[in-house]
């Protein structure tokens, strides 16, 4: 059965972190939903993609423009069975809106399945929803896990962990392990 799957993003959202969860989670037939404050269903974000090419930390270059398919205004979180937040520079303001903070409460308080990536735990930790929970993130972002009550996972890039109905990954390498873990988590199945 299909579940209805909400995305969390805003401009300089990381470009794959925002497109390959999107485009997959529909592939497998769910339906998925795109908000943004103060955005309509029908307007665009710009996206960034961050690489990692031997710095000590991230390149940033522009991405694409990714058009939003809900408003967020209209949006009721409990008509939804799943959120996703993505990574990037997004978390970082969108965690400053208290509608968007009640939105993450109201899944973690629920035990609704939550998908975070990269700088996404940036908005775990501003909902005050990691206590006592376990997360991985960016590196950059393991004070803020800590800080909020949880354990940072540190693992390599590639690779995902789940703690009841929080999966997470440290960045894009993990979209495989990442989705898969999200998928089992929503209880889909899928056949070959």
């Amino acid at each position: 059965m299909a579940k209805r799957i909400l995305f969390i993003v805003g401009d300089y959202v990381e470009d794959y972190e925002v497109m390959v969860p999107f485009q997959t989670l529909g592939a497998v037939g769910h339906e998925v939903f795109a908000v943004c404050p103060d955005k309509k269903a029908g307007e665009f974000i710009r996206t960034a993609i961050h690489d990692f090419e031997g710095d000590q930390t991230y390149s940033e270059k522009p991405g694409h423009n990714f058009t939003l398919n809900a408003t967020f205004d209209e949006i009721d979180a409990s008509s939804f069975d799943g959120l996703v937040i993505p990574g990037g520079r997004a978390p970082e303001y969108l965690r400053l809106n208290p509608k968007v903070l009640e939105i993450v409460r109201h899944f973690a308080s629920t035990n609704k399945p939550i998908a975070a990536i990269c700088h996404g735990a940036q908005l775990l930790a501003a909902a005050d929803v990691l206590s006592g929970k376990s997360c991985s993130a960016y590196p950059a972002c393991a004070p803020e896990v800590t800080k909020a009550g949880g354990t940072y996972a540190s693992i390599e890039v590639t690779q995902a962990t789940v703690d009841g109905n929080l999966v997470t990954a440290p960045a894009w390498p993990a979209h495989p392990e990442w989705m898969a873990k999200f998928l089992q988590v929503l209880g889909t199945k899928i056949t070959h």
